[in-house]
């Protein structure tokens, strides 16, 4: 039945679907995870790097994470020839509010605005939708520290922390049981971030290679914003904080399941 409905973006089924909309997400799910953590002091973008050839320079590329100016970053998660498209027009989007304004433009206003030319192209004839999925993270002085997620079909939305991707249904279920709200500082939306891809990326072993970590901070005595990407010695750090952790928690374990069993042959 979808085969006579999904030849125009601009078609709806009898069951009211956007069959070329669902394609596009369905596209994204195949792609690099991108996760997003508010947290009381600052703001954790985290991206899974798909491509991990030692022969890629690192000081002129990056997959997943960039900066739209300086209060504003996001994460990309799909095709990344549509994503740059998009991040380009979002740059000049900042740009122009400043220019008429003398001022950043807040983060909802350039979201909402990139948001609909997304949409656009779910309702015109001749276009597609655009394949990926963003997350915002930012800081105004109207809101504060703030998440968005926006997806192919223009909807966007506030978040305390989720994720867009590969496997990104069990990561937000173990966002859903270990995010406290209220409560969480920047130190542990880190280890969130590492203990949620240890768990969801199709890897063995978890290296600083295969991840990149973006952290958004704001100094209110300066008024100034920064954002910083983690290094590779960094983001080996928290590897091992966590890895020796669940080693710890395993080795408890073991000796409570040992404790118990010489109790029951007693």
């Amino acid at each position: 039945m979808a085969r006579r409905y999904d030849t125009r973006a601009t078609i709806f089924s009898p069951e009211g679907r956007l069959y070329q909309v669902e394609y596009a997400l369905e596209a994204i799910s195949h792609s690099g995870a991108s996760l997003g953590i508010l947290a009381e002091n600052g703001v954790v973008l985290a991206g899974e790097k798909r491509n991990v050839s030692p022969l890629l320079d690192d000081v002129k590329y990056s997959e997943k994470i960039y900066k739209i100016h300086d209060d504003l970053c996001c994460s990309v998660s799909g095709i990344t020839s549509d994503a740059n498209v998009l991040i380009n027009e979002l740059r000049m989007i900042g740009q122009r509010y400043l220019l008429t304004y003398q001022e950043p433009a807040p983060i909802e206003y350039i979201v909402s605005r990139l948001c609909n030319i997304k949409q656009a192209y779910t309702q015109f004839g001749g276009k597609r939708p655009f394949g990926v999925s963003f997350l915002y993270m930012g800081w105004d002085k109207h809101y504060g520290y703030q998440l968005y997620q926006s997806d192919p079909s223009g909807n966007y939305g506030g978040w305390k922390a989720t994720c867009v991707g590969h496997n990104s249904q069990t990561a937000i279920s173990i966002l859903k049981q270990e995010y406290k709200i209220g409560e969480t500082q920047l130190t542990d939306a880190l280890r969130l971030a590492i203990r949620v891809f240890s768990k969801t990326l199709d890897t063995t072993k978890l290296t600083p290679e295969k991840i990149e970590i973006a952290v958004l901070q704001h100094d209110d005595k300066t008024n100034e914003t920064t954002i910083r990407m983690l290094k590779d010695d960094e983001l080996t750090t928290l590897i091992k904080q966590y890895e020796d952790e669940q080693s710890k928690l395993e080795a408890d374990r073991q000796k409570q399941q040992q404790a118990t069993t010489e109790k029951e042959k007693k």
